[in-house]
């Protein structure tokens, strides 16, 4: 009953971790499964071939006017960057107010998720202009309960009857509750506003809000969203004609609570099937209405996302902005509750670079532009146009060659936002070469114009390219198999539903010599995908991991040797011998950097090795190096003494456990405490054992030996690695191994001492070994053996080896993995001895040095931690075995 207890403590810790991720997730999937089981009746009358169809038909006039009002209606929602701009007294100018407004509501639009998005943008962004984060926040933290009090106002029109809805509201009762929620919001907004907790809180202990100020907010975001439901109206009225006006305002309205409850991105789902239900209540046909969506959907979020995604390209530089960090060192952001229980904004991996992350997504979007213009069929006067210039034959060849380039450009975006220099050079010819075939398959040049200023984007960033190549896992390679053949599958549904939509709005002359079936669609989707996948197998093939992972051979080894001559090593160093990390040389190679890799990460094995002085600027050396291939450095089982240089490179920090060091000096089986101890030895050597430290090179008759006790005591268990030893002849021959004999002259323990390269001042234990059976004591008995020989030969210190978890986490107010980690220690004993190992290398009374895992901020720590066990735990090289 205790031990389960004790599991449920640990496993209560762990779901408090993880609980929120959870729940961020569940509660849109679960809204949007409601409205979506609400609505399915709706979704079944939805015919896509005719949805493109009423979209083609659109005159240019209207699409002009629809354009402009939208781009008018995001303008609108910078009121609220020229609020906290006169709020708090910013001193940012007009302009880049405006950019920066247009950037963060563009991508809060689009990626949503509470309006968080936009908060941990805005931030970036005016940091650029001096404005203090600390600042910044309490601006961003003013602003958040700002945004839907518009919405909350025309709430109270839909319950006063202004904006009739219908019958949608009884029909669906989830949307009274709703409805009645946000417009209950806005008396608790202004009474929020003027209350002495939220000075305290949003206004940063300054006075309640002014009167002006609260009115000027309502005025703003009821501005935002009468402009966005004037837009859907807009497009409404130029797709299905006399649409009433207050009608299809409420019906927005209702739409876009829907959408915010949902939390989706944009609302996805939640708004979508809520208009679509209220459209076809008001008796307008189904894909009609889906054409509406489709309308508002690319007007008022992709096309200014897409603006947005352009001025962020130009906007940020080449420095990378971590998402959360201040502008200067020590400053501390203050977060409300609202943030910390969101985790904002370090969530957002994304901002951590956003220029280069914008001109990914840019050139994504370009590839899903080129396979979705060849899906659907192009303007008709085009289409005859382009065949009397060019030729029926020229224009399919177009078609497929933009399907093909279009899915490599998909794969290309992921090396652009990882900034690699080839993927930079193919997607330039490529973007070029997609302007030209979508010009001449059917006169597409609005996509053209789009590829063409995606280019010159690139090219004006183009020194931000400037990595060798980057390290992706194999999973991520799946993952873009699976999403190609998704994508490949879709084109093929949507070219052959569409086209058939298509046909019959034209004349029988025109349907049967534009008429293409489904077979040609399939072609073109398995030509396409096949040219992705070999896109895809030659970036798996010839990704640069065995230069940047290539082990230590015989050669570096022996400059190993050389180096430790005239510089000392460390209580790791012995490890470098094992054949399974790899060396970087820095400063002229006068220091040392051992390390080894795990998916995107350069694991260092403990502190560099050379000259304290040197080490900083080594430290910089190689990390510039892995971010040459995006990759993060960490330094596993740092010592304290070099937690000030980590500490200027921006690392987090989390204590590993601590190590055992006897001091040999005053190391004595005399006294009471060694009294046990004391009795061992006494034993042992009354009943004859014999203890000898046997050197190197060793017969094959020892090592026979050895490796009998070796797998009896493995019993078919996998061997560790990285930061242990292992059985293995030609790193057993670096170093003396203790031999513990019965009477008879039978091996029966043995342990391989590994040296700390310190001038004869350290010795550590690597291998300890035994048969089953051996007396009680038979461990005890060969470290005092082993601790009495070094301190004849003159050695100063013995390590016992590493006490994981030891005194983790004890402090009230230590990181949370760090209680969890002192939780583990205290009740892990069922799956590891953390408490029993520590007691029993008490037992030689040791001083207790801390060992700390090194980590970049922006690096998540669970992740971390389940690499590092595969490191440890990665198979030995098999001729090791």
């Amino acid at each position: 009953m205790k031990e389960r207890l004790e599991r449920y403590k640990i496993f209560r810790i762990l779901a408090s971790i993880y609980r929120i991720k959870a729940v961020r997730i569940l509660i849109p999937i679960a809204v949007i499964g409601l409205v979506y089981w609400e609505g399915q009746k709706e979704l079944k009358q939805i015919s896509l071939g005719r949805t493109f169809g009423e979209l083609r038909r659109l005159p240019v006039e209207a699409v002009a006017k629809i354009f402009l009002f939208s781009l008018f209606s995001v303008a609108a929602m910078s009121l609220y960057d020229f609020m906290i701009r006169r709020h708090f007294r910013l001193k940012v100018g007009f302009w880049s107010t405006f950019r920066y407004s247009w950037i963060a509501n563009t991508f809060n639009n689009v990626i949503g998720f509470a309006g968080l998005t936009g908060a941990g943008l805005r931030t970036i962004l005016y940091k650029r202009s001096g404005v203090p984060p600390a600042l910044m926040a309490s601006a961003v933290v003013f602003l958040s309960p700002v945004v839907v009090t518009g919405l909350s106002i025309l709430s109270w029109g839909i319950i006063a009857g202004l904006f009739p809805v219908g019958n949608i509201m009884q029909e669906h009762h989830w949307l009274i509750f709703a409805v009645w929620g946000m417009a209950l919001y806005l008396p608790l907004f202004v009474l929020m506003q003027r209350s002495s907790l939220f000075a305290k809180w949003f206004n940063q202990g300054e006075e309640r809000t002014p009167w002006t100020t609260v009115g000027i907010s309502l005025s703003a975001s009821l501005l935002e969203w009468a402009c966005a439901g004037v837009t859907f109206w807009l497009i409404a009225s130029t797709m299905l004609h006399n649409v009433p006006f207050l009608e299809v305002i409420g019906m927005y309205a209702v739409s876009a609570i829907a959408g915010i409850l949902s939390m989706a991105p944009g609302g996805i789902g939640a708004f979508d099937l809520t208009v679509l239900m209220g459209l076809e209540q008001l008796g307008f046909p189904s894909e009609r209405a889906a054409a509406v969506l489709v309308l508002f959907r690319l007007f008022y979020y992709i096309v200014p996302w897409l603006i947005g995604l352009i001025l962020a390209a130009f906007e940020l530089g080449s420095a990378a902005i971590r998402a959360g960090e201040n502008a200067d060192e020590g400053e501390e952001v203050p977060l409300n509750v609202w943030q910390r229980l969101w985790r904002w904004p370090g969530q957002f991996r994304f901002l951590s670079d956003l220029g280069v992350w914008a001109l990914g997504k840019l050139v994504l979007v370009s590839g899903l532009v080129l396979i979705l213009s060849a899906a659907t069929p192009g303007l008709l006067y085009r289409l005859k146009l382009s065949e009397e210039i060019l030729s029926m034959p020229i224009m399919r060849v177009s078609n497929l060659i933009s399907v093909i380039i279009g899915f490599m450009l998909i794969i290309l975006s992921r090396g652009i936002s990882l900034r690699v220099h080839r993927a930079y050079v193919w997607t330039s010819i490529l973007l070029l070469a997609g302007a030209v075939f979508t010009f001449t398959k059917a006169f597409d040049f609005e996509e053209a114009i789009f590829l063409l200023i995606v280019g010159v984007a690139l090219w004006m960033s183009r020194a931000r390219f400037y990595r060798k190549g980057a390290m992706v896992d194999f999973r991520n390679y799946l993952l873009w198999y699976v999403l190609t053949a998704v994508i490949a599958a879709l084109y093929y549904w949507i070219g052959s539903h569409v086209h058939h939509g298509w046909l019959k709005h034209l004349p029988t002359a025109d349907r049967i010599h534009f008429a293409v079936g489904p077979q040609a669609y399939a072609l073109t989707a398995l030509v396409g995908l096949a040219g992705a996948w070999l896109l895809l197998t030659m970036l798996l093939v010839l990704r640069p991991s065995r230069a940047v992972a290539a082990a230590a051979g015989p050669e570096e080894q022996g400059k190993l040797r050389a180096f430790l001559k005239e510089n000392q090593g460390n209580l790791l160093t012995h490890m470098l011998f094992t054949g399974d990390k790899s060396f970087f040389w820095a400063q002229n190679d006068q220091v040392l950097i051992p390390y080894a890799k795990v998916r995107d990460k350069l694991v260092v094995l403990g502190d560099p090795l050379g000259p304290v002085t040197l080490v900083p600027e080594a430290i910089g050396k190689f990390q510039q190096y892995a971010d040459e291939y995006a990759m993060a450095v960490v330094f596993y089982q740092a010592t304290p003494d070099y937690l000030p240089i980590y500490h200027e490179y921006g690392y987090r920090f989390f204590k590993l456990g601590e190590e055992a060091l006897v001091h040999l000096e005053n190391f004595t089986l005399s006294g009471k405490k060694a009294a046990d101890l004391r009795s061992v030895r006494n034993r042992f050597e009354r009943e004859g054992y014999i203890f000898e430290v046997a050197s190197p090179p060793f017969n094959d008759a020892l090592l026979g030996e050895l490796r009998k006790v070796s797998d009896e005591w493995i019993k078919g268990r996998r061997e560790k690695g990285y930061s242990l030893g292992w059985f293995d002849k030609s790193y057993l021959e670096q170093a003396p191994i203790a031999l513990l004999k019965s009477p008879e002259g039978n091996i029966l323990a043995f342990a391989s001492l590994a040296p700390g390269y310190d001038e004869g001042r350290t010795m550590s234990i690597d291998l300890m070994r035994h048969l089953s059976g051996t007396p009680n004591g038979t461990m005890d008995y060969l470290f005092v053996k082993l601790m009495e020989w070094c301190k004849e030969q003159g050695y100063e210190i013995f390590n016992l080896g590493n006490a994981p978890l030891s005194s983790v986490g004890e402090s009230k107010s230590a990181l949370r993995e760090e209680r969890l980690a002192a939780l583990v220690f205290q009740y892990g004993g069922h799956w590891y001895g953390f408490k029993g190992l520590r007691r029993y290398k008490e037992k030689f009374t040791p001083e207790w040095e801390p060992r700390f895992l090194a980590y970049p901020s922006w690096v998540s720590l669970p992740v971390l931690t389940v690499d590092l066990v595969r490191l440890v735990s990665r198979r030995v090289p098999e001729s090791s075995k």
